[in-house]
């Protein structure tokens, strides 16, 4: 593995483990198992370091999701089994690692709000356009505005609120906001096909 893919991996692991106030160059070289000049030689500091493990563990998480989708029999199927891996995800995944992004990091946070605008807004459209044409969708929903609002309501499970305590209830919260928004949009051919990949992927999820 090169050098700069084991930084980038290291620190995406670290910062949505641990946030991404206290962990320091040093700990990410010792979990990249390379030196600190090494480190040094691909990044001046913690910011650049921060900046492009968020661009590249948003492109990681946007390909895998995008695979799912083209590897999907139905929207429905795509949505759920994206729902189970997030779900997989929660389970690693430090509650206070997007605060501490967007209050110590903003410039990082900003490149994270645009590529989930650019690419995940979009991808979620086309979900929902899929699942419309499938009947599986209802045929009166704007397809743009909850697309949007899917993606700002995913990421309540990891800002300070009364909805999370700790990183059970991040898991718990973050499926009921899924399901919440399925019922939404769902038809009642939807919700058969639901309940059949539900016992499939998320129950199979809850397992890992």
């Amino acid at each position: 593995m090169e050098p700069l893919v084991k930084i980038l991996s290291a620190s995406a692991e670290l910062f949505s483990q641990y946030g991404f106030k206290t962990i320091t160059m040093d700990d990410i070289a010792r979990r990249a198992g390379i030196s600190k000049k090494t480190l040094y030689q691909h990044f001046a500091n913690k910011q650049e370091v921060v900046n492009d493990s968020v661009v590249w563990y948003k492109n990681q998480m946007t390909e895998l999701c995008n695979a799912t989708l083209n590897d999907a029999e139905n929207a429905i199927e795509a949505m759920v089994r994206m729902m189970a891996y997030f779900d997989s995800m929660n389970k690693r995944i430090n509650p206070m690692a997007l605060f501490e992004m967007q209050r110590f990091f903003p410039d990082a946070y900003k490149i994270f709000r645009e590529l989930l605008a650019s690419k995940d807004v979009t991808m979620m459209k086309e979900n929902i356009l899929w699942g419309m044409k499938e009947g599986l969708y209802r045929e009166d929903i704007n397809a743009e505005l909850l697309a949007r609002y899917r993606l700002e309501t995913s990421l309540l499970v990891l800002q300070p609120n009364l909805l999370v305590s700790d990183r059970n209830d991040l898991m718990s919260v973050a499926l009921e906001i899924g399901e919440h928004f399925l019922y939404g949009i769902m038809t009642v051919k939807g919700e058969k096909l639901y309940h059949k990949y539900k016992e499939k992927y998320l129950k199979q999820a809850s397992q890992i």
